[in-house]
């Protein structure tokens, strides 16, 4: 089998270096080398060759098409998407063309992140760049009118003070709104009230940056609430993380010093100068897309043929929602909040409409986290230190996106003794297609699985439930790792340099001498804090799945029994502790129980670890810069790459690895069996 998949790439790789007037000739191919390659296939030799020939062509097209790199440079990037085409008992499972859609995002990706993170830079350094024209008189009127002294810095205690009383102010007015629902403006469809428990439970989802839904959005929530309440948090929650993240930084980078900047600066110039114009460009293109921004009410429309209801009459009409969703959508990405303006989230043809679209959405989920990267190099200094840990971030994406990918084109096996094809070919996208949509296939459906949750986005664009055990596996475990591989916005970032700080001391235990990151000394105070960073997530998420496994109420909403059951309750509570947001759709969430509980996760998920990083960063710009010697680990190199990462893993498998034995590991075994 392998011998013969190896045979098929380097057939492949001929095709794909020869003229397009060789193709279509028979003469590259040996008729005596192929009957050498596949002695035991029932499969003609053509049929090989056709396989080979087709799919280098469309590739080729596709590449012509993009106009973007000339057809010799893309040879040596196509041939690399080449090696998993793997050809089984003259099936493919996985067209060439799918791994080009990887390649072209991830390439996207790295081309974009770079000038976006050094924009980023100069904004939180007060520099000038190219929309201070338009948007300092704005900045300023705005500080005229709430009072703020741009120049008054705040240590970071009083920094922590008023990033926790803005927070607060935000959930009480959202709270309020949502139970006055009912009697505020802008709500077509009359919907009322929604209950305490959901208020409760909605209100600190959108505040910590979670977008955690118990609700379907055009069933529960007005226009109003969408925009006013829902819309105004997804900004303000993800300028909460970017300044927080912008206070860490400022106490690596600066010397000697005693404060962090400014609560309210840094929330004003995160979202004026990235995440609104960002979102501007974002919801025009989905517009543009067919993304509906409308303020009228739903209509209702006639089918092309009558249907049957559930109680057997014929329904002739239905009724499709609309509203301001472009606008909202985009900012839900961008900010890697992650909440759906309908109920399918952006598998909804109103939210993801078109492929186009589909790619512009994972874009820009991981943009500005991967953006960021390259803010911390700019800003401590030393483009060195954010190169290492975008390295770390994108091996680790790499890793969990091929499992996510390989076990969903692999399929279901208890549908292939069934004598199920589940092959790609042209009239289907092949694959564990369960819960996915047709127009974005298995591999686009693996690819934002991997994206929304090693981003705290929590958005999805196919069913999680509907994933195999270990295609589920992959996206929960980024999640558990503590959302730092990219992760949140401004979130992932300083996640990732407390992974930091604990590689740097172990490494420095190993050597034995005072462990250093950026000339700082790492210290008793600075581990305890990223101790707490570390460990209470994981409480969270174990303790939670624990009482929800024996309280009668929580199994009570789960409807799959035995290991996928529980892999849905322990979902549930690693995408509400790690504020992620997703969930495996089968456990019946809107319950006092779960509103309640996963409300308290999110809520000490996101600030029983804000708290900590901050003070870290109230300890670390005070001390004094060390410059580096002959025993300094650096920071910056390969070794750190492998240790940083290794810590990660390593303290994502210890402390979950018994869980995800009892969930997603043991249902791939029984699936299998």
């Amino acid at each position: 089998m392998i011998e013969s998949k190896l045979s098929v790439f380097t057939l492949c790789i001929r095709y794909f270096f020869s003229k397009d007037s060789e193709i279509e000739g028979e003469h590259l191919v040996n008729d005596h080398w192929l009957t050498a390659s596949y002695p035991d296939s029932d499969v003609a030799q053509s049929d090989y060759v056709s396989v080979a020939r087709k799919q280098v062509k469309q590739v080729k097209e596709t590449i012509r098409w993009l106009g973007c790199i000339s057809l010799q440079q893309s040879s040596q990037f196509c041939c690399q998407l080449f090696a998993r085409c793997v050809v089984s008992c003259g099936e493919i499972l996985m067209p060439p063309l799918e791994y080009l859609q990887i390649g072209i995002f991830l390439v996207s990706l790295l081309l974009l992140a770079k000038p976006l993170g050094i924009y980023i830079a100069r904004v939180y350094s007060s520099e000038y760049t190219s929309l201070n024209r338009v948007l300092q008189p704005i900045e300023r009127l705005i500080y005229r009118i709430t009072q703020v002294d741009q120049s008054q810095e705040m240590s970071w205690k009083s920094y922590t003070i008023v990033l926790l009383l803005f927070n607060l102010f935000g959930f009480i007015a959202l709270f309020a709104m949502l139970l006055l629902q009912g009697m505020l403006p802008l709500n077509p469809q009359q919907f009322g009230m929604v209950q305490i428990a959901l208020a409760f439970n909605t209100a600190v989802s959108f505040v910590t940056n979670t977008n955690w839904q118990a609700y379907g959005g055009e069933t529960t929530m007005s226009y109003f609430s969408q925009m006013v309440g829902l819309g105004v948090q997804n900004f303000v929650s993800a300028a909460t993380g970017m300044a927080a993240m912008a206070a860490l930084i400022r106490g690596l980078a600066r010397k000697t010093a005693t404060t962090l900047g400014n609560f309210w600066v840094d929330l004003v110039r995160s979202t004026l100068y990235v995440l609104l114009p960002l979102s501007f460009v974002l919801a025009v293109a989905l517009i543009w897309q067919g993304v509906p921004q409308t303020f009228q009410s739903y209509q209702s429309v006639q089918l092309v043929e009558a249907i049957p209801d559930t109680s057997g009459s014929a329904t002739t009409h239905q009724t499709l929602p609309l509203g301001p969703a472009a606008s909202q959508i985009a900012i839900k990405q961008l900010g890697t909040n992650g909440g759906g303006f309908f109920n399918v989230n952006s598998a909804h043809p109103f939210e993801n409409p078109t492929p186009l679209s589909n790619l512009l959405e994972m874009l820009v989920i991981l943009l500005i986290p991967a953006a960021l990267c390259f803010t911390f190099g700019k800003m401590v200094g030393d483009k060195r230190q954010g190169n290492a840990l975008l390295i770390v971030m994108f091996v680790l994406l790499l890793g969990f996106l091929a499992v996510a990918v390989e076990q969903e084109v692999t399929g279901n096996p208890r549908l292939t003794t069934l004598g199920v094809d589940q092959s790609s070919t042209d009239q289907q996208p092949g694959g564990n297609m369960e819960g996915k949509e047709v127009r974005f296939g298995v591999v686009n459906s693996a690819i934002w699985a991997t994206a929304t949750t090693a981003v705290s986005n929590g958005s999805v664009n196919a069913m999680h439930d509907s994933f195999t055990p270990l295609g589920g596996l992959a996206p929960m475990l980024l999640m558990q790792l503590g959302e730092i591989v990219f992760g949140g916005v401004g979130s992932g970032l300083y996640g990732m340099l407390i992974f930091v700080i604990v590689a740097v001391f172990i490494a420095g235990l190993m050597v034995g001498r005072t462990p250093e990151y950026l000339g700082k000394k790492i210290e008793a105070f600075e581990m305890k804090m990223a101790s707490i960073v570390l460990l209470v997530p994981i409480a969270l998420v174990l303790i939670g799945t624990a009482i929800a496994v024996l309280l009668p109420a929580a199994k009570a909403s789960v409807y799959n029994p035995g290991a996928h059951g529980f892999s849905e309750i322990l979902y549930a509570f690693s995408s509400a502790a790690n504020n992620n947001g997703s969930a495996f759709g089968g456990l019946s969430a809107n319950t006092n129980f779960y509103n309640v509980a996963l409300g308290i996760a999110m809520m000490l998920g996101r600030f029983m670890v804000i708290i900590p990083v901050l003070a870290i960063a109230g300890s670390m710009v005070q001390k004094r810069s060390v410059p580096a010697g002959p025993g300094t680990f650096p920071t910056h190199g390969w070794l750190f790459v492998v240790v940083l990462s290794a810590v990660i893993l390593v303290v994502g498998a210890l402390s979950f690895f018994p869980a995800l034995a009892l969930g997603p590991i043991v249902e791939h075994l029984q699936l299998w069996q």
